[in-house]
């Protein structure tokens, strides 16, 4: 049997990551590894828990998602980085920092699960870009 995919969860809302993490215990292949309030803390937390997939908020105090996500895929290029954030407009930057896939949030779990498993590395279908259309912005 494969081993769960590892998830942190990096969100300024506390309830979001909760929620998140509620989502994730529904999931037999994917654990959560840790939550984290903004990006600093995100950060430290890949260096410790190396997991294999961050789920990112973007707007947060302190570090936002989009450093953090150039912190981290600069120096642990392998772990997945998924932009989740209310705010279609931010794809673009969220891509060029450095994310594997961008998602809007309220858009189906089976997305979110997709983009977490998923095994290939960016620039794969399915990598470096949304995994939701115009369903996700509703």
């Amino acid at each position: 049997m494969l081993q769960p995919r590892r998830v942190l969860i990096v969100d300024d809302r506390r309830a979001v990551r909760q929620g998140l993490h509620a989502l994730l215990a529904l999931w037999p292949d994917v654990t959560c590894v840790g939550e984290a309030a903004d990006g600093q803390e995100g950060v430290k937390l890949v260096s410790e828990q190396r997991p294999d997939a961050v789920l990112m908020d973007i707007r947060m105090r302190g570090m936002d998602g989009l450093e953090a996500t150039r912190r981290i895929k600069s120096q642990w290029p392998e772990v997945r980085v998924i932009v989740l954030t209310l705010r279609a407009e931010y794809e673009a930057e969220a891509l060029a920092a450095g994310a594997d896939v961008f998602l809007v949030k309220g858009g189906p779990p089976e997305a979110l699960r997709e983009a977490i498993c998923k095994t290939s590395t960016r620039g794969d279908a399915g990598g470096g870009g949304r995994l939701q259309g115009a369903d996700a912005q509703q």
